[in-house]
């Protein structure tokens, strides 16, 4: 390994597949993705998915699909604001529902996205 190869961990699934990610939890391979990886990886940080989870994490790989780049703070906020209300579309409900570095970080990482630029 050189210093420029990212270290890598694992995430097990139900079934016993093992998915590479990195020490952050960020898939390594996005075709990796699925359900039971994001359950898997939600798991691992102490996260219990719930419908509301599964809105955002759906509207990020949409948005990503159209867009090919993550979705900012300020798209899911405006986006949800309209799709629940201005209280559970707010910032700081967002970030309550994924508590490890936000939607856009936590939220990236169980929807199987790249961090986003500038993150380290």
């Amino acid at each position: 390994m050189t210093l420029s190869e990212p270290v890598l961990t694992q995430t097990i699934l139900p079934d016993g597949t093992i998915i590479e990610t990195d020490t952050e939890g960020y898939l390594k391979n996005l075709d990796d993705w699925s359900e039971d990886f994001a359950r898997a990886r939600a798991a691992t940080e102490g996260l219990e998915l719930k419908p509301e989870h599964w809105e955002v994490i759906r509207f990020l790989r949409e948005y990503y699909e159209e867009h090919r780049v993550q979705a900012q703070v300020r798209v899911m906020i405006w986006h949800f604001s309209k799709v629940w209300d201005e209280q559970r579309g707010s910032n700081h409900n967002l970030h309550e529902l994924f508590p490890i570095g936000g939607p856009q970080k936590q939220g990236n990482r169980l929807a199987g996205l790249l961090k986003t630029k500038g993150e380290h």
